[in-house]
């Protein structure tokens, strides 16, 4: 056997120990999607419980993505000082209090404030979760991995769709406005013990770990997922990448040299969200209810959006680390924009049959196969390992930040009849569609293709590619200099 045959059996991974660790940590992103979407079925009661105009009623959805916003902003410290293992742990804590706080709030600003701390967990796990997959996973599987973290939230979301219609199932609308919409908040709490209680069984991030000079820990984890001969391999690597910049992790994100990366990956998160994906996750019982002829048929019309979901992100899951992120993006914002066009159209004529469903599941599908496995995908592994902490934590809190107006100015651009009483709501959808093409300008200007790169060498794989985009640009962009 040849030397070089001899390197590549040793390197082996061990895949399936890699994929179990990945599952558990996912659970974090299950709850993301449970917490961020249980809320969907109960629009409508806390309506009539609480008396909500179609501000309060926003502000009722997207009080949560402020919390997720801070969350997220210290994502990046927390996950540094204590680890992303013990952080996740925080997070499944703060799961289990919202979802008993909120249930059994007496009045609308406790549970404004039960959901705002559940918002605080969804931004440290939607920072900590995809992170930890990328730092634990080889780079030639690192897109399938990290693209568990959308697909649990997406499974999180269908969970949540079901359990709400199961709720919904027969009930009364006076029996929802009353309970039904606390049953359908208190639910969390089995997921989030779930979380808390698998959490015990993974070890701390190897590369977190040499930051920290854990580099026994670091080898204990990596030779488990490799072998020893790697794993030292592979430490010599993180620390050079370290050592090559002398700061430690301290240098400022938007230092030259990085600030490129920092911004693309801030504008890669913030596009995934204004191209309406929230709305369909928050508000799909509300928009399909005057199509579908009652809530309960809203409700299973939504969970067919969310199994559709699951079926789009596996789709996603095979295709990234084969075709690539960039190709998806692009083919991906083309379909988002078709099938929101296509609802626009159902929901503008007020159409009883399925159109606006079909254009929903459209979307829905172009989404999950492009935004949503690539966008967590791109964001966990483009920052360098000195600054990926700071810098995933600032781009989710950016993700977040368009998430809260998207969500926020929903009900009130589809509600008030002074900006649109002639749209039946199909204003926002144009919107959303328009947003898709500038989507699709943003990944073919600025968005470099990352298949198959080590996060060691990421960086300047980064720069590289950015610099030949410019130099193929017919308009120069001075803000993205190297």
């Amino acid at each position: 056997m040849s030397r070089e045959c001899l390197m590549n059996k040793q390197r082996k991974h061990d895949i399936g120990y890699v994929i179990r660790i990945c599952m558990i940590t996912a659970l974090g992103g299950l709850l993301f999607g449970y917490d961020t979407a249980v809320i969907s079925g109960a629009v409508s009661p806390l309506q009539d419980y609480f008396s909500l105009s179609p501000t309060m009623t926003g502000w009722a959805v997207s009080n949560v993505v402020i919390g997720c916003i801070i969350g997220s902003m210290f994502a990046g410290r927390i996950s540094m000082a204590i680890g992303r293992k013990k952080a996740l742990m925080l997070s499944a804590l703060l799961f289990f209090i919202s979802a008993l706080g909120s249930a059994l709030a007496a009045s609308f600003t406790a549970f404004v404030v039960f959901r705002m701390i559940g918002g605080l967990a969804v931004g440290l796990a939607s920072v900590v979760s995809p992170m930890y997959m990328s730092e634990v996973t080889p780079k030639d599987y690192r897109g399938r991995t990290v693209s568990m973290h959308q697909q649990s939230v997406v499974i999180g979301q269908l969970v949540v769709f079901y359990v709400n219609y199961l709720i919904a199932k027969g009930m009364s609308e006076a029996w929802l406005a009353e309970l039904g919409w606390r049953y359908m908040l208190g639910s969390e709490i089995i997921p989030a013990l779930l979380l808390g209680s698998l959490l015990f069984l993974i070890p701390e991030s190897p590369r977190w770990c040499v930051l920290k000079n854990r580099d026994e820990d670091a080898h204990k984890t990596l030779s488990r997922i490799s072998n020893p001969n790697h794993a030292e391999r592979l430490i010599a690597e993180i620390k050079a990448s370290l050592e090559e910049h002398h700061d430690k992790g301290k240098v400022s994100l938007f230092s030259p040299g990085l600030r490129a990366i920092v911004i693309i990956g801030c504008l890669i998160a913030s596009m995934q969200q204004v191209i309406g994906i929230n709305v369909i996750m928050y508000y799909s019982p509300d928009i399909l209810k005057p199509l579908a002829g009652s809530t309960e048929s809203a409700m299973l019309q939504t969970t067919l959006i969310g199994v559709v979901f699951v079926a789009g992100n596996a789709i996603g899951m095979y295709l990234i680390d084969k075709l690539g992120r960039v190709p998806l993006l692009k083919i991906g914002s083309v379909g988002c924009g078709i099938g929101l066009a296509l609802a626009s159209w159902g929901i503008y004529t007020e159409s009883a049959g399925y159109t606006a469903l079909i254009g929903l599941i459209l979307y829905v599908i172009a989404f999950a196969i492009s935004w949503g496995c690539c966008c967590w995908t791109l964001i966990s592994e483009i920052f360098p390992n000195r600054i990926r902490s700071r810098a995933m934590a600032l781009a989710v809190a950016c993700q977040w930040a368009s998430g809260f107006v998207v969500t926020q100015t929903f009900p009130m651009l589809s509600k008030n009849a002074w900006l649109n009483e002639n749209f039946n709501g199909a204003f926002s959808f144009w919107l959303y569609a328009c947003m898709t093409l500038v989507a699709l300008w943003f990944v073919i200007r600025y968005v470099p293709e990352t298949k198959g790169v080590s996060l060691e060498k990421m960086e300047q794989h980064f720069q590289s590619q950015l610099s030949k985009k410019e130099r193929a640009s017919v308009i120069p962009d001075p803000t993205m200099t190297i």
